[in-house]
C-alpha cells in the first residue's frame, strides 16, 4: 500500500467522531467519519478502507453486526472496537475471524495515543513490511 492508511470512524455521537477524525487527520491518517452502521456500509462499497474505528452502540445496527458485514465485504479489512461498556465481551463471530481483546478499547479513552498504538498494530498485523 502506498500512502496513508485509509481510516473510517463509525460513531454517531458528533463530537468523539469529530474529535477523533481531526486527531487521525493530524497524525497523518485519510479518514472519513460515518454517524451510522448503515452509511458506513455505503462508504465501505464505494472505496477502500484499511481500518474501521467502530462504537459498539450505533443506532439501528449496532457495532458488532456492522463489523461481521464489513468483514464479508472485506475480509482483509482491520477493526477497532470502541466501547462505554466495562462488561463489553467481544462476540464469537467477531473472535472467529481474528480480533481479540487487543482490538478493543474503551472510553474514555485514557489517551489518543493509546488508540494510535492499537491502530498501527492491527494495520500492521497483515505482515506488510510498510509502518504507520
Amino acid at each position: 500500500m502506498s500512502g496513508p492508511a485509509r481510516v473510517l470512524v463509525v460513531d454517531d455521537e458528533p463530537l468523539v467522531r469529530d474529535s477523533l477524525t481531526d486527531f487521525l487527520e493530524d497524525e497523518g491518517f485519510q479518514v472519513c467519519g460515518a454517524d451510522s452502521a448503515e452509511q458506513a456500509l455505503a462508504m465501505l462499497s464505494a472505496q477502500p478502507f484499511d481500518l474501521a474505528v467502530v462504537d459498539v452502540r450505533l443506532p439501528k445496527m449496532d457495532g458488532n453486526a456492522l463489523i461481521a458485514a464489513a468483514h464479508r465485504l472485506h475480509p482483509r479489512l482491520g477493526f477497532l472496537v470502541l466501547t462505554g461498556s466495562v462488561d463489553y465481551v467481544l462476540p464469537r463471530e467477531l473472535r472467529a475471524f481474528g480480533m481479540t481483546s487487543a482490538n478493543v478499547l474503551h472510553k474514555p479513552l485514557a489517551g489518543l495515543r493509546l488508540m494510535l498504538q492499537a491502530m498501527r498494530k492491527e494495520l500492521n498485523r497483515g505482515g506488510d513490511d510498510e509502518s504507520y
